[in-house]
């Protein structure tokens, strides 16, 4: 029973494909023959696709609730009426023309070639046997004899019947698409493509895919020679261009299967993302596709009619409306070329003009519902004289298809031949005996081969492949419903004179989509990862699907897709969205920042602090706690004290090489001198208490004034390791463009590290040493020592810079440099404050101690 319904449903379906008046006019046509036959001196054998018939399959399945008369109702589908007029117009033009073929007719004798497997040999069969009844290896009408065979849209058919016409050696020149497979000089001898190889197809069908970024493609391709072929082509370009195929359906060629069976049925609703079909097959199996898959219960798509033969699509979806609404918003390739003479030819046919030869006499049944003299048909009356395509301008023969310009283009290809070849053999002399006896059909082979002339129309006609052709596609949109009969409406064209010379042009504002959606559709299997990420492919899924991940730190992607992030340049920082690069700016610690003006503002303070307190030594020199602390070393421990808030500065503001160089060097030495300073004073201090005491050594030692070599020497040995660290690495300037991602931060390199931490580390030593050395100067009477004072200052200085070291790694940047200036200012204020600060504190607040008397007091009261 679920057979029984689905027969029945397609039998409904199927019957709006035929006219009430095919099925009318039918009894009309009980004794026709199936070949019509136009007498004359040269004959051509023709095999057309005139119509199709399906019922075979209705009559191999019949069902006790189906009613036989049912069956019986369905006639044969008639189309493809253009053919056969191009066909007659070239024959008539040929004729009339005086210098192609004088004295010499061309006739023919024509049949209809079926599309089915079963009976594709039938027509071929009638014609070598001469019968309307085909019988084998028996020619029973000699008269009918051609010397060459017009056949062939389809390459299945052209190979069938060339097997067959090569064992008499008879030429067939096939009008259909080209077909790389028909080429094969060993396999098909005797037959010739009249189409030129289309190699532009699918390169155009690829543009337009890559114009509106479809890359999620289904493929709906006829399963036949040429549909594997375009197939594979367009795979390979698909493959090219990123393009990926989200389902691959082939159309059965044999109706009758399959629509008996589930083959073909395609789930459109499961693919939803694939908004954009690509569909190559005639017109028949369109319209079986659509009735097999239900397709009008599917989400409406964009359809890709790819097949240039795609003809009388318009004349199919005008008798059908519920296809041209699905199909609304799709394209169609097409290639529009003109019969120069045509037009007028076709406008002044007649219904009178063939009288007798069932094909036209169908043709105007079929679109003027009236009999032609002498058929009359009880169902239509006689045809009026007036009667003529000129006055039905909306009946689809009159727009010119592409086989029909390759039959015009057969037959004369025939005819030039002909006419070479009758040039050679009879001198053209009298042709009263030219017939097709004195011709065979073996005698065309060598003149076919090199044939080449330019037709009416200007193009150059030859059976070369490999010619160069400029093709040109036009895209049409459908409109779905107009005001007009035709709803096929050119917004583009794809041109391709060579593989490097192609163009696609596009009208986007003429372009109608489908009513569900708003904009250009999307087909896409995944969306497109825009600037600033990168899209990672996935394994085991197509290119097309993917994820995308915002781009890492310091890297950009400034296009839709980008398969990887790029690295912005060094002087140069992306911005947050990782789609552009900003051009650093250059900073360094200066005296506009807020750090390295309070640095600055800090140094300063210090340095006139530190200058304040020398000119109170200087001028309290005479008092007896200067006199008591060695003023000239105070004197030498303050200067060289205002020299290290000094050199701070130069660690601020602009690096260059010379102030880089000189950072360390001042650095270096100030912070000696005020070190082996301290040093000396503490020295000082012990030896003074220690002279005091019997014994001459110690005593000896005050008097000599060893303690004041301290001071040079220590100078000297650091001015040795300063110049083997200038010598070998010296400090240089550094563009640091890492440690920030919007700003270059002009830095001093300290060049060697080693050397930069060997000066460290002496400054080390000799602030270890002087801290010792007070430390254990620290209970000597308190009148004339200041070796606590000493102590404290040590205590601090090495406090500050233990702790730099670590601080100073952790740091980057000008930071770094601002915890060096920091480590300076703080070390050297805390051997100001503790050293000299008392002091000052006893001359300027309590001078009543700062006298000689106070001081032996002082030292009688202990």
């Amino acid at each position: 029973m679920v057979l029984f319904k689905a027969t029945v449903d397609h039998y409904e379906i199927i019957e709006s494909l035929f006219t009430l008046g095919e099925m009318d006019h039918q009894r009309c046509f009980d004794y026709w023959k199936p070949s019509t036959y136009m007498k004359a001196d040269i004959i051509l054998g023709a095999f057309v696709p005139i119509y199709i018939t399906i019922e075979g399959f209705y009559k191999s399945h019949i069902f006790f609730e189906i009613k036989p008369d049912i069956l019986d109702n369905f006639p044969e589908r008639w189309k493809n009426h253009q053919y056969l007029l191009a066909f007659y117009f070239a024959i008539e033009e040929i004729n009339k023309d005086v210098h192609l073929l004088p004295n010499v007719t061309l006739g023919f004798h024509l049949y209809n070639a079926f599309n089915s497997h079963r009976r594709i040999l039938e027509g071929p069969l009638m014609w070598l046997s001469g019968r309307s009844e085909f019988i084998p290896n028996y020619k029973c009408k000699t008269q009918h004899k051609a010397l060459g065979i017009i056949a062939g849209t389809r390459p299945e058919f052209s190979a069938a019947i060339g097997t067959l016409l090569d064992l008499y050696k008879v030429p067939q020149v096939t009008y259909g698409t080209f077909d790389s497979m028909l080429s094969d000089r060993d396999t098909f001898p005797s037959l010739y493509q009249m189409s030129p190889k289309d190699t532009a197809l699918t390169k155009g069908v690829t543009s337009l895919l890559l114009h509106f970024g479809w890359k999620w493609i289904g493929l709906i391709v006829s399963d036949d020679l040429k549909g594997k072929e375009f197939l594979s082509d367009l795979k390979a370009e698909m493959v090219s261009e990123d393009i990926c195929v989200a389902f691959t359906e082939k159309l059965q060629s044999n109706w009758k299967f399959q629509i008996i069976s589930d083959v073909g049925l395609v789930n459109l609703i499961k693919h939803t993302q694939a908004n954009v079909h690509v569909f190559y097959g005639d017109i028949d199996a369109l319209v079986f596709f659509c009735m097999q898959n239900e397709i009008m219960k599917s989400i409406r798509k964009v359809w890709i009619m790819a097949k240039s033969h795609l003809v009388y699509l318009e004349s199919v979806f005008y008798e059908n409306n519920y296809l041209k609404d699905f199909f609304e918003g799709s394209f169609s390739f097409s290639k529009k070329r003109d019969i120069p003479g045509f037009k007028p030819f076709l406008e002044a046919l007649t219904p009178s003009q063939y009288p007798g030869e069932l094909y036209f006499n169908k043709f105007w049944i079929d679109n003027f519902y009236c009999s032609p003299p002498p058929l009359l048909c009880v169902h239509h009356k006689p045809c009026p004289l007036n009667t003529s395509l000129k006055r039905k301008q909306e009946i689809n023969v009159m727009t010119t298809s592409e086989p029909s310009v390759s039959i015009w283009n057969a037959v004369y290809a025939v005819a030039h031949t002909l006419h070479k070849m009758l040039l050679r053999t009879t001198g053209m002399g009298s042709h009263e005996d030219t017939n097709q006896d004195s011709l065979l059909p073996w005698q065309l082979h060598p003149f076919l081969r090199k044939i080449q002339f330019t037709n009416a129309a200007g193009d150059q006609i030859c059976f070369d492949e490999n010619k160069n052709l400029v093709e040109k596609y036009d895209i049409q949109n459908f409109m779905g419903h107009t005001n007009h009969y035709s709803f096929l409406v050119k917004v583009g064209e794809f041109v391709s004179r060579s593989p490097q010379d192609q163009g696609l042009f596009i009208n986007e504002v003429m372009i109608k989509w489908p009513s569900n959606f708003n904009q250009t559709p999307q087909s896409v299997c995944t969306q497109s990862c825009g600037p600033g990420f990168w899209k990672i492919l996935e394994d085991e899924r197509p290119i097309c699907c993917f994820s995308c991940m915002l781009c890492p730190e310091s890297y950009i992607s400034n296009q839709t897709d980008q398969q990887e992030c790029i690295p912005c340049p060094l002087q140069e920082y992306p911005n947050p969205e990782r789609n552009k690069c900003f051009l650093k700016s250059v900073t360094f610690l200066s005296f506009e920042d807020s750090l390295g003006k309070a640095l600055a503002c800090t140094a300063l303070c210090f340095s006139i602090s530190t200058a304040v307190v020398l000119g109170i030594f200087l001028k309290h020199q005479d008092s007896p706690i200067v006199k008591a602390n060695n003023r000239t070393l105070s004197f030498i421990l303050l200067i060289s004290l205002l020299l290290c808030f000094l050199c701070s500065f130069l660690f601020i503001g602009h690096p260059s090489t010379a102030s880089c160089i000189l950072q360390q060097i001042a650095f270096s030495l100030v912070f000696t001198l005020a070190l082996s300073t301290v040093l000396a004073k503490t020295i000082t201090v012990i030896l003074a208490f220690r002279a005091l005491k019997p014994g001459r050594t110690m005593r000896r030692l005050l008097v000599s004034g060893i303690h004041n070599s301290v001071i040079p020497i220590c100078v000297l040995i650091q001015l040795i390791l300063l110049g083997v660290w200038l010598g070998t690495s010296p400090p240089y300037i550094e563009a640091d463009a890492h440690s920030e991602q919007s700003h270059i931060i002009i830095l001093c390199n300290k060049g060697s590290l080693t050397a930069f931490y060997c000066v460290l580390g002496y400054l080390g030593i000799l602030a270890l040493g002087s801290f010792t050395l007070a430390f254990l100067a620290r209970n000597l009477p308190d009148t004339f020592n200041e070796a606590k004072f000493l102590t404290f200052s040590m205590l601090v200085f090495c406090s500050v810079w233990v702790t730099f070291l670590p601080v100073y790694h952790s740091t980057k940047d000008k930071a770094m440099v601002a915890v060096e200036v920091f480590s300076i200012l703080t070390s050297s204020a805390g051997l100001l404050g503790c050293i000299f600060f008392p002091k000052c504190y006893i001359i300027l607040v309590k001078p009543d101690e700062n006298s000689l008397k106070y001081l032996k007091n002082k030292i009688q009261s202990r």
